[in-house]
């Protein structure tokens, strides 16, 4: 690995793991819009796998509701699983440029929606088939961006799932997404060995910095953070917009 290249993500993900740490989540997000400003797009998309994959296993599967979470939302978990292969294959012959925009684009949507305070309204008797259909949608963009959030937080959201078990939905969302993307990358010739060493790499100060988020989470405020946070995300996405385009 390349001095540079090291020091970029390894300060990337002590930053991501930082965020994990606080509030819970944003550690996908956070990465994958950093290292594409900086590393562009298929660097960003391989070397997120194994950090996201290790820091949401944890939240996926403890929680007391895992059953619970399987039962009501598998077909939106499956329906990710088979829609990500596409997704990245379109990657696989698309100009990087238009794909970057796309991922600026969907931070952007998702830190606007958060700042608001917007929310999907409930889908009620309409869940049966919008689960499919969002995890569709969902797979596509992880697989053409990368990206685990839009539309799947936002519905997990709109459910109105009790505190814990929305955290444990998303913490399975983001599981399932990884192992698809990692899955459908690896199968299209998208994951190197070089790749996959950095993104182990990238579990250490992913970790590092989750610990010292938790430590962090007692003296500040978590709204007050969330709002930095998603301001950030915000103009990091209108830069990587403004860049690809």
């Amino acid at each position: 690995m390349e001095f540079e290249n090291f020091l970029i993500i390894t300060v990337i993900f002590l930053l991501a793991g930082l965020v994990k740490g606080v509030v819970g989540l944003g550690l996908p997000t956070v990465s994958i819009a950093a290292l594409t400003a900086t590393l562009g797009l298929p660097t960003a998309m391989a070397v997120v796998l194994l950090p996201s994959f290790i820091t949401n296993l944890w939240q996926a599967v403890a929680g007391g509701a895992l059953r619970e979470v399987l039962k009501r939302l598998w077909p939106l978990f499956l329906a990710v699983v088979l829609t990500t292969w596409l997704g990245v294959s379109v990657l696989a012959v698309s100009d990087e440029a238009i794909l970057s925009a796309l991922l600026a684009l969907i931070v952007i949507l998702y830190s606007a929606t958060s700042l608001m305070g917007l929310q999907a309204p409930r889908p009620g008797g309409a869940e049966g088939w919008l689960s499919p259909l969002v995890g569709c949608i969902n797979g596509i963009l992880t697989g053409l961006t990368g990206s685990f959030i839009f539309p799947g937080v936002l519905y997990l959201q709109a459910l109105g799932l009790p505190r814990d078990i929305l955290v444990q939905a998303m913490g399975m969302l983001f599981l399932v997404s990884t192992l698809a993307l990692a899955g459908s990358l690896g199968g299209h010739g998208l994951m190197t060995q070089e790749l996959g060493l950095q993104s182990l790499w990238s579990v250490v100060p992913a970790l590092v910095g989750m610990f010292g988020g938790q430590k962090l989470r007692k003296r500040l405020s978590e709204a007050h953070f969330r709002k930095i946070l998603f301001w950030a995300l915000l103009l990091l996405g209108g830069y990587i917009l403004y860049r690809s385009l």
